[in-house]
């Protein structure tokens, strides 16, 4: 995230905490952190503002304060569940863990709430979480109960034994009926908070999309990552020219709440105590469906 000053003489933490939707003590922890810079260098919370100056911060980079994670009630959506792992439906919306000044209505709260069982490899403020995915997307997401079990679940994501599926709409009549995406991600070196196809400081990623119908301007695809970047579907699609549908990041397009059309569908894995073969689905949310159904009418 960058912004311009407009102001001067005032100290940055009162003039983010004035402009952003973030509280000044947020602020504070974020410069602690050394994550607000100013014309690309670190500064204090009493640093006095010139116009003009450039101030960038890197929200994603924070690290929470453990002490601020409490458990919060709230209904989860457990599509399966032994005493080892979980698997949940996450809905869109909800963030996975807590962060940027989020600390109270994450899934981790939930979690917490639910039950005592949950790994603490993560760290405690990212209890049960082996892998993750973005807040406005839904769908499927395993938990780790044991740190046994997560540490082997995070090595199987490692090598690529976890197979996921996702469901996308994306903007455009996408011609092919398959294709692959081969390119590299990395952090945008202009936007902080998105994530760009580039050959600096990026890491391999591939995505593998398939469709599943056309409609008029639209396309509902499946993607299978063999990598697993952050926003990489998103980013990938919106690469090649067909973002995701009402994605407030990759697109400028104007959005609703719903945030992006992109849905964690499907997910096999070898169950890593029982070793049982297990596969997941769950269905499109009612949002997204009802879209769907006026895609059908035009």
């Amino acid at each position: 995230m960058e912004i311009r000053s407009k102001e001067e003489n005032i100290r940055i933490d009162k003039y983010l905490g004035a402009n952003l939707d973030y509280s000044r003590e947020f602020i504070q922890k974020l410069i602690e952190q050394k994550l607000v810079l100013v014309n690309k260098k670190v500064v204090k919370a009493s640093y006095k503002l010139n116009i003009d100056d450039l101030i960038t911060i890197d929200i994603d980079s924070y690290e929470s304060p453990e002490e601020n994670i409490v458990p919060v009630a709230m209904p989860l959506d457990i599509v399966y569940e032994d005493e080892y792992l979980m698997v949940i439906n996450k809905p869109s919306g909800l963030v996975v863990h807590p962060g940027a000044g989020n600390f109270n209505n994450t899934l981790v709260n939930g979690l917490m709430e639910y039950t005592k069982n949950l790994s603490d490899v993560g760290g405690e403020s990212r209890p049960g979480i082996v892998h993750r995915i973005d807040k406005d997307t839904s769908g499927l997401l395993l938990i780790a109960k044991t740190n046994k079990v997560h540490e082997l679940l995070a090595d199987d994501f490692k090598n690529k034994r976890i197979k996921r599926e996702y469901i996308a709409l994306i903007k455009g009549e996408f011609k092919n009926s398959s294709a692959t995406i081969d390119a590299p991600i990395g952090r945008d070196k202009i936007h902080r908070d998105k994530m760009t196809v580039t050959p600096l400081n990026s890491k391999k990623a591939v995505t593998h999309l398939k469709v599943l119908k056309r409609y008029k301007d639209y396309t509902l695809i499946s993607c299978v990552l063999d990598t697993g970047r952050t926003h990489q579907i998103r980013v990938h699609l919106s690469y090649i020219g067909y973002p995701v549908f009402n994605d407030p990041v990759y697109t400028k397009d104007k959005t609703t709440e719903f945030g992006q059309f992109l849905h964690s569908y499907k997910m096999s894995f070898i169950h890593p105590i029982t070793k049982k073969e297990m596969t997941f689905t769950c269905p499109l949310p009612k949002y997204f469906e009802d879209y769907l159904q006026t895609l059908e009418e035009l």
